[in-house]
């Protein structure tokens, strides 16, 4: 009876996500309610996690409790701390979810709200989470090592070492990339300056009560961090309202920027139990709640898709947001949302080196995955929910709206100067014009949902309120990335000098902490102030490079990952991994060789330097250079991922075929010394 009443349940979720699906595949220019779009991908995530991951751990992976993992076996109070699994998944949620699961599924909007869509929860449950899930699994069986080292020692010696330096340099990049969006949202802003520089001693508190004060005591800590975090956002109204403390959280691009550096220093070296995990923990159940909060309130006042299933940008590639069709550019553009690098580095950085048991790793791996997803999905609802007009005269240049301006005339996607003026009004705003990069109509978008909800419940709209809360959540969501990646880079960097030099690769020795930390952080922090400073050079030069570079970040993890499931005798499941790495390669490279070669000046980073030769434009030159070296860099990351992928694929020929012995570098099994329960 028991098993009859799953299986009616299973079923019965089954059939409604289906039919969510149905519905927003089969409508046909009829208004769709956004409620159909949560629907689908929550009931989607719930058959996923239930089944899917399960066949992965127990099936796939043969996750074994009675196996002592790194963090029990190497606890050295600093790096590797068993620690609990709820504080964890905080941790390792609010390090991989950075600016693409808010800003990729804006942007990717153009196309309309059902590409996106389709590509976010089930690439997720089939890619993004099956790459993070087999990362966490095979550094945790390695004592926590980096993707690159696995590369090395899994793949081939010259192809890992390569490829060590091709992932240290794109986590770089990427890192400052994360680092620019959230010192462009913070500059002159003391609201969120005040409460984001709060979560710092908040941290600091729940991390020597968890640990010291009150061993354990993980609801107390959570409670108290909770109280403190809703007194620091209340407090930074109150210091936003003060011309006197205002003035003091008030600061410019430059200034965040060094703010910005020495935090990243110093959570780097802290041990990861006094500030890293608790802060990360905190911020991640903000988000959240955050979430689930719009989730409810998307159900309350059920509203509109007014943005089409799929739009004329779909097809013809010249979308005013970013030029390209949909296929390869929307898999790019959305990327974390779906699928992204950057987590497999998180995967076998930091997180693996916490976990108590081996069957944590389903929770925080394929689970904290899905939750990045579900992010996506509600920034796709935000967005879509805005008047298309609105959505487009917000994330377009105006050059490229005025370019544009006849396309969308003929699908009606218009809006009047007045009435975007009143728009920036209600969100006390000075203009919404042109605020391109994603964010800024996220949070109109939230702000919307959440003024209709109150309002519908009978109090005010508040929609500057929360239009200012959304901004202020999601500055907090990125900035989050920063300082569990950064320490990550270290762990990198002690990993390749420690080849040469091997006491520099201890963890645990203090003058190797801090001296990989500081390059780490001057690394990035080079190219987040020339981004600053140099809105024409720098990092900036190399955003169109991020949503490509994080892919192909993917893909050699996915290599990675089906290396070693052939080593370990589960070649007849290697299709978990080799799948999603066959769809990726294709994808990535698409939009990569695009880029390069395109006879477009606004897509081929080639032709857009010759458009500018003999230009009397002042910064003709700098252009130039910079589409240069994007073409070099482009280029670079994809040899090298080309190289990898065709000596993993030798190497599993090698392997299946009896060639070569299948030699896994496993650390020997320990018993677990926690007793049942623990």
């Amino acid at each position: 009876m028991k098993r009859f009443g799953t299986v009616l349940v299973w079923g019965g979720i089954s059939a409604l996500g289906a039919a969510a699906f149905g519905v927003l595949a089969l409508s046909r220019g009829e208004t769709v309610n956004a409620a159909w779009l949560l629907t689908a991908a929550v009931c989607t995530y719930a058959v996923g996690y239930r089944f899917y991951s399960k066949f992965l751990a127990s099936r796939v992976f043969g996750l074994d409790d009675q196996r002592a993992t790194p963090a029990e076996r190497c606890n050295d109070g600093r790096d590797f701390v068993p620690t609990n699994r709820w504080v964890l998944y905080g941790h390792h949620f609010a390090a991989i979810a950075g600016a693409g699961p808010l800003v990729g599924p804006v942007l990717a909007a153009q196309f309309g709200f059902l590409p996106g869509t389709l590509w976010l929860v089930i690439g997720v449950v089939l890619g993004g989470a099956v790459q993070d899930f087999v990362m966490l699994f095979c550094s945790l069986r390695r004592d926590g090592k980096s993707l690159g080292q696995m590369a090395k020692e899994e793949v081939n010696p010259a192809a890992g070492a390569t490829a060590m330096l091709a992932v240290l340099f794109i986590m770089i990049i990427l890192l400052a990339v994360l680092a620019l969006i959230v010192v462009n949202a913070l500059k002159a802003s003391p609201w969120g300056l005040f409460t984001i520089a709060c979560t710092i001693p908040i941290a600091l508190l729940m991390g020597w009560w968890m640990k010291s004060w009150r061993p354990g005591k993980v609801g107390e800590a959570s409670a108290v961090g909770a109280v403190l975090l809703i007194a620091a956002l209340v407090g930074g109204g109150y210091v936003a309202g003060s011309p006197r403390l205002a003035a003091a959280f008030t600061h410019g691009g430059t200034a965040i920027t060094w703010m910005m550096v020495g935090y990243g220093f110093v959570a780097s070296v802290l041990p990861v139990w006094m500030l890293l995990a608790p802060r990360d923990y905190l911020s991640t159940f903000l988000k959240i709640a955050t979430i689930l909060v719009l989730a409810i309130a998307i159900l309350v006042i059920l509203p509109p898709l007014r943005m089409p299933a799929l739009t004329s940008f779909a097809s013809g590639g010249e979308g005013p947001v970013f030029a390209g069709k949909l296929f390869p550019f929307a898999f790019i553009t959305i990327a974390c949302g779906a699928i992204s690098g950057f987590h497999a580095l998180v995967s076998s950085g930091t997180t693996p080196k916490m976990i108590a048991r081996e069957s944590d790793a389903r929770f925080i791996g394929y689970g904290g995955m899905l939750m990045e997803s579900f992010v996506g999905v509600m920034a796709m609802i935000a967005a879509c929910t805005l008047d298309p007009g609105v959505y487009f005269a917000m994330n377009t240049t105006p050059a490229a709206l005025a370019q544009a301006s006849q396309a969308l005339s003929q699908a009606g996607f218009v809006v009047t100067p007045e009435a975007m003026q009143a728009l920036a009004a209600r969100m006390g705003e000075t203009t919404l014009v042109a605020r391109s990069g994603g964010a800024p109509s996220l949070a109109v978008g939230m702000a919307q949902i959440f003024a209709g909800a109150t309002s519908a419940l009978g109090g005010k709209t508040l929609d500057a309120l929360w239009y200012h809360f959304a901004i202020m959540f999601e500055s907090l969501f990125i900035l989050t990335t920063i300082d569990a990646g950064t320490r990550v880079g270290r762990f990198m960097l002690q990993e390749i000098v420690g080849h040469v030099w091997p006491r520099f690769a201890e963890t645990s020795w203090y003058p190797s902490v801090i001296a990989s930390s500081g390059v780490i952080v001057a690394g990035w922090g080079y190219f987040l102030y020339q981004g600053v400073v140099d809105p024409l050079g720098g990092i900036n030069s190399l955003w169109p490079l991020f949503g490509i570079s994080n892919q192909l970040l993917a893909a050699v993890a996915l290599c990675v990952g089906t290396t070693i499931l052939i080593k370990m005798g589960r070649g007849r499941f290697a299709w978990v991994t080799a799948a999603p790495l066959a769809w990726l390669v294709t994808v990535t490279m698409t939009a990569g060789w695009q880029k390069v070669l395109s006879a477009d000046p606004r897509l081929g980073f080639l032709a857009h330097a010759a458009s500018l030769a003999g230009s009397t434009n002042p910064n003709a030159a700098r252009l130039i250079f910079n589409d240069r070296l994007n073409t070099f860099v482009a280029l670079l990351f994809m040899t090298v991922v080309t190289i990898l992928i065709v000596t993993s694929v030798r190497e599993w020929w090698l392997v299946l075929s009896r060639r070569k012995a299948a030699v896994v570098h496993e650390a020997p099994y320990v018993e677990t010394g926690y007793a049942t329960g623990d």
